[in-house]
């Protein structure tokens, strides 16, 4: 059997590596491994028609388009603009206000969007041009707008937090609530980090007057309304979700009905929904498919008895808990320099979930670890998709990959402080998951 589940994952690696599409590669192997061990084509297809029976028909995979489609309703309607602008006069008394409105921005449509890479996209039409004409630095610019938008997976609602609750069948509104504190810490930290270098290299963040970001009562009000109404909607969506009210599908239906409400009131029109739909399919279809592969997956390693070999091989090689976390992360940084981060979860938590489980690791605390782990790849060179996304979305031409690179490294770094702190810390992540459920 175990031999079977290694030369099914070997075709995998390679399927991979020769550009095989990760659903692909990861149901081709699965097929593979269940023929090698059942030795009858007629239950591998069995299996996968059962298997995608089974995901296309569970309710709570309806939790994923519909947040990708309020996320993309809020940042088309251009609530995420009014965020950014209220966060960043509400700051005018503070060194590198700029870049603080920033990542508290990203943080603000972080609750909103689950997305990373919607987050960087938004905020480097908005926040970059705005940076670049009060003469920031422009490190300090690119390295705010890129960092920050990490917050995206880890405060809820994330993409990465719903999928791994799928594959680990743990509970979404506990993984949400574990998230939160880590965000914000993360989110401190990162303002820490820019109001740090505004106070000791003044150039790099020049003060900026009152008067100089006077608005028209016009602009005040619509400002305000777009700010409110976006704290109102992550209230509504989050506090129900956590007080009991909804369940995580409810409250994903009740935040695209939210959002939808707010884009026509700030002028969306039919067509401008029609794109936000279109969008949200685009980006959820391929999801989806990797979830009914990787579904596949976790099912062929639980007929090769995986579980038992690793905690065999774990209890056999004394590893300590250290050294096996320290092997995981490698491979996740590793992993987030060429895949996507939905990609590296699926290949990767059928197997090191239930490692880390026989290593004693808290499952609240360990899901936390890995999405912080993960995100810091998606910043890393040569790939990390995040920067490449700044990199095409900003309106200027001069900056380059290299700058962006060199910019994240500090985010990187304080990304891996807080991932270990949660491992030091569990209380981090478990402590409101225990007061809230």
């Amino acid at each position: 059997m175990i031999e079977a589940v290694l030369l099914a994952l070997g075709v995998m690696i390679l399927l991979i590596v020769l550009g095989t599409h990760i659903a692909v590669g990861l149901g081709l192997s699965a097929m593979l491994g269940v023929y090698l061990m059942m030795e009858n084509f007629d239950i591998v297809l069995a299996l996968l028609a059962d298997t995608a029976y089974d995901a296309v028909r569970n309710y709570i995979f309806a939790v994923i388009p519909l947040f990708i489609l309020m996320g993309d309703i809020v940042s088309r309607s251009g609530l995420a603009g009014d965020v950014y602008r209220l966060c960043n006069r509400m700051l005018i008394w503070l060194p590198g206000r700029l870049a603080v409105s920033t990542v508290l921005g990203n943080a603000i449509f972080a609750a909103v969007s689950g997305v990373s890479v919607a987050a960087a996209a938004s905020f480097s039409r908005i926040a970059y041009p705005e940076m670049d004409k009060y003469q920031y630095n422009r490190k300090l610019a690119l390295g705010s707008i890129a960092g920050s938008s990490v917050l995206g997976m880890l405060i809820p609602p994330s993409i990465l937090l719903i999928v791994w609750a799928v594959m680990t069948e743990m509970s979404i509104g506990a993984l949400f609530v574990a998230g939160v504190v880590p965000g914000l810490v993360l989110a401190a930290m990162f303002c820490g980090y820019c109001v740090l270098r505004a106070l000791r290299s003044p150039g790099m963040a020049p003060n900026v007057r009152q008067d100089e970001v006077a608005s028209s009562p016009d602009e005040l009000r619509r400002e305000l309304s777009g700010g409110v109404g976006v704290v109102v909607l992550v209230s509504l969506v989050l506090g129900g979700l956590w007080g009991g009210l909804f369940t995580p599908t409810e409250a994903a239906g009740i935040g695209v009905m939210g959002a939808l409400v707010l884009g026509i009131i700030r002028g969306m029109k039919i067509p401008d929904i029609y794109q936000a739909v279109l969008h949200a399919g685009q980006t959820a279809a391929p999801i989806m498919l990797l979830l009914v592969a990787a579904q596949l997956y976790s099912r062929m390693l639980a007929m090769g008895g995986v579980v038992p070999e690793l905690q065999h091989w774990v209890t056999a090689a004394e590893l300590s808990p250290f050294l096996l976390i320290l092997a995981m992360m490698g491979v996740w940084l590793v992993m987030g320099m060429f895949v996507d981060s939905v990609s590296i979860i699926l290949l990767t938590i059928p197997v090191f979930a239930p490692m880390a489980q026989i290593a004693g690791f808290d499952a609240l605390a360990f899901a936390i670890f890995g999405i912080l782990v993960i995100e810091a790849g998606l910043l890393t060179p040569p790939f990390g998709l995040v920067c490449y996304t700044v990199k095409g979305a900003i309106p200027d031409p001069s900056v380059t990959l290299q700058e962006i690179f060199s910019a994240v490294l500090p985010y990187i770094a304080m990304v891996l402080v807080v991932a270990a702190l949660v491992l030091v810390i569990p209380a981090l992540a478990t402590w409101l998951p225990a007061v809230a459920f």
